[in-house]
């Protein structure tokens, strides 16, 4: 007697339809690699179309809709924490960077503190100091505009990917006038 061979368990395997690959090649195309080497690219096997059934009728094929990928979500800032703040105002921690911003307008300051946050973030830094000055000198309110400022821009989207949170600075480097000022580590 002669035994049938058992058939394969498990799913059989369907190559992808026209309408799929086409998805996937979009897909595929707006995404970032997270390597550097590129990959090789395969080429597709030809696909055997088979002519149409008379007795069905034929259907175009839906427009794809273009995939719209979510930017990520800016991280929120966090205070730091008491033993970092500590360590930072007894100098045990060292600050890493300072900017002073006396004597700048608003403009310039905004400039000079985004590429200074950057380069920062670019060389490594976990700790910088931003100097603002107090401002206060007689009832001028216009005084301390950069004191008010800073703290305000850092809160910005263009600064919380840089940043990771800041607080007022310790008495010994320079107490209300001052910023500390921790770093975001650099993706990828």
């Amino acid at each position: 007697m002669s035994e049938d061979p058992e058939p394969p368990r498990g799913r059989r395997k369907r190559g992808l339809s026209e309408d799929e690959r086409t998805l996937w090649e979009t897909v595929a195309r707006q995404i970032k690699p997270l390597r550097k080497m590129p990959r090789p690219v395969r080429p597709h096997p030809p696909m055997v179309t088979a002519e149409p059934q008379p007795d069905k009728p034929m259907t175009t094929p839906r427009p794809v809709a273009p995939l719209v990928v979510p930017k990520p979500a800016i991280p929120p800032l966090v205070s730091l924490g008491r033993k970092e703040r500590s360590r930072l105002s007894r100098g045990r921690s060292e600050i890493d960077a300072r900017l002073d911003l006396h004597g700048m307008t608003q403009s310039r300051a905004h400039q000079a503190l985004h590429h200074f946050l950057h380069r920062a973030q670019h060389d490594g830094l976990t700790f910088v100091l931003v100097i603002t000055g107090k401002g206060t000198v007689g009832a001028d309110p216009e005084r301390g505009v950069l004191r008010r400022q800073v703290p305000h821009w850092l809160s910005l989207p263009e600064f919380r990917a840089l940043i990771v949170g800041f607080e007022e600075a310790n008495v010994g480097h320079g107490g209300a006038g001052a910023l500390y000022v921790r770093i975001r580590r650099p993706r990828g």
